[in-house]
């Protein structure tokens, strides 16, 4: 976990070692985050094998907006930090975020984390890396963010404009400008994701048609064409 003080722009630092006796694709899935990794491994394919992760090279990962594969080998070693939404601007000056939909960009040096620190130091280097770098302390958006993660994404474009003294117009640059993602696509991956943890947790007495239209779903179909977009597998495989 990150420090205190870095609790309310990180979720979380994580590092991921490949099994030793095989490889195995890894499936992501959007939560409306961004994200910095570094790799301490051999080369590593991501992006569904559209990009090979180089060694000792820093990237930044932009949000999703479908499910992401990656290969995870024997010798793969990777680390880095899932930074909370819109919090991006907050340690790095970038182009509007909606550059970065989907996509992962190796990083210039400047921006980099120092493989030889990570080893050494482990999440530490961390903490002082992004506690050094922090530009200023107030997150774009967090109120409309708040909004949508308390209703859990089941609120109009409309009425998340007009509760924060803003334009439909003006919401929609923010987001792509701070998050990469409109604010219709974000609400639906929250609304995703709370029907991902739904169905994660549901018995034998609740049936798929119930946790769609808790999750506020038109029907059984609209619930089901989501789910599959999001993971690439039917709410029954899950």
């Amino acid at each position: 976990m990150p420090c205190k003080e870095l609790e309310p722009y990180i979720h979380f630092f994580w590092e991921l070692k490949g099994n030793p006796y095989e490889a195995q694709w890894e499936r992501v899935y959007p939560d409306g985050c961004s994200g910095i990794i570094l790799n301490l491994g051999n080369d590593c394919l991501t992006d569904n094998g559209s990009l090979s992760l180089e060694f000792g090279k820093t990237y930044a990962v932009g949000a999703m907006n479908s499910y992401k594969d990656s290969l995870i080998d024997i010798d793969t070693h990777l680390a880095g930090a899932c930074l909370k939404p819109a919090a991006f601007a907050n340690f790095y000056t970038y182009d509007p975020l909606n550059t970065l939909i989907n996509d992962t960009v190796e990083f210039e040096k400047s921006n980099s984390f120092s493989a030889n620190k990570i080893l050494k130091q482990s999440f530490n280097y961390f903490d002082r890396f992004f506690w050094e770098r922090i530009k200023n302390k107030n997150i774009p958006l967090q109120s409309v963010i708040n909004d949508i993660n308390v209703t859990k994404g089941q609120i109009s474009i409309y009425e998340l404009a007009k509760k924060n003294y803003t334009t439909v117009r003006q919401l929609e640059r923010n987001f792509k400008k701070y998050i990469g993602l409109s604010p219709k696509e974000y609400a639906n991956i929250i609304r995703f994701q709370n029907a991902l943890h739904a169905i994660g947790k549901t018995n034998q007495d609740r049936s798929l048609s119930d946790i769609a239209f808790e999750c506020g779903y038109y029907d059984l179909s609209h619930f089901s064409n989501e789910i599959k977009r999001n993971t690439g597998l039917s709410p029954s495989s899950l």
